[in-house]
């Protein structure tokens, strides 16, 4: 029980899931607009994805505790290096349009873990984009909207129409939605100075905005060009589910809540999808 307690930590701390959610979302797009199986991009996306926000999370521990690192980050550290291996090997398979789309987002995410612009612009010590109040719900939805919807299309020349801006809309809607647990959860640890959603209206408030968010995701669907019957079945559902770990997100959740579960909902659409069709 032991060794598989440590694996799943293993398996969360090292980002492997939620790196599962982009993946699931970038084919989720694909399977969307009848594009057949890209493998370059969707291990692309996946790759990069650990790479990127074990970066994030992990850069300034192993900044200033670099020789004091304790074995499981070690190996988290090890791990994030061969995926950004693998990462480098699937972007040469990937086209220049692409890789010029991927550079804006990689520059985003870098100075979302990296400080480089005067104090006075920030709310505390770390001077990076993560630390200005109120922007990182925000960002994340517009690096996870870019990544899982543009990118995928991007690189298979698909033209950007209606359908393409909807589904824009309704992807950073979702992620928004997605993240409000984790900031229900977080609200007793984060600085005030951060403005996070809950902070700024509390948590009651929090979920009703989030409710009608999800009900316009869904509704939006009914805006184009091309619907499946299918996809809007599976839309539903993943609806509902969010909705319900939303209204039931709280501050005391536990370890496995908003991590796995919550970040997990991304999975659970592609199965579904898969199993409708």
């Amino acid at each position: 029980m032991k060794f598989i307690k440590q694996l799943f930590n293993f398996y969360l701390n090292s980002s492997i899931h939620v790196a599962l959610s982009v993946f699931s979302l970038t084919w989720i797009t694909l399977m969307e607009f009848q594009i057949p199986y890209d493998k370059n991009i969707l291990c692309f996306v996946f790759y990069a994805s650990i790479t990127g926000y074990n970066f994030v999370k992990y850069f300034g521990i192993a900044k200033f505790h670099h020789r004091s690192l304790a074995n499981g980050l070690k190996l988290i550290q090890i791990f994030s290096f061969f995926s950004f291996l693998l990462m480098c090997y699937y972007a040469f398979k990937l086209s220049v349009t692409t890789l010029i789309y991927i550079a804006g987002f990689a520059v985003i995410t870098f100075l979302y873990a990296i400080p480089f612009l005067p104090k006075h612009f920030f709310l505390d010590r770390q001077h990076n984009l993560r630390s200005i109040g109120g922007l990182k719900i925000y960002l994340i939805a517009l690096i996870w909207t870019g990544v899982t919807v543009l990118l995928p299309l991007i690189n298979n020349n698909y033209s950007i129409d209606t359908d393409v801006v909807i589904t824009v809309i309704q992807r950073c809607l979702f992620i928004m939605v997605l993240m409000l647990p984790f900031e229900i959860r977080d609200l007793r640890y984060d600085s005030l100075k951060l403005s996070t959603i809950p902070q700024k209206i509390g948590v009651k408030q929090t979920k009703i905005i989030g409710s009608v968010l999800l009900v316009v995701c869904f509704f939006l669907d009914f805006l184009k060009n091309e619907i499946s019957g299918v996809d809007i079945i599976v839309l539903m559902i993943i609806t509902c589910i969010t909705l319900l770990f939303l209204l039931f997100s709280k501050t005391e959740q536990g370890k496995s809540y908003s991590a796995f579960w919550v970040e997990g909902i991304p999975v659970l659409w592609l199965i579904l999808l898969f199993i409708f069709y």
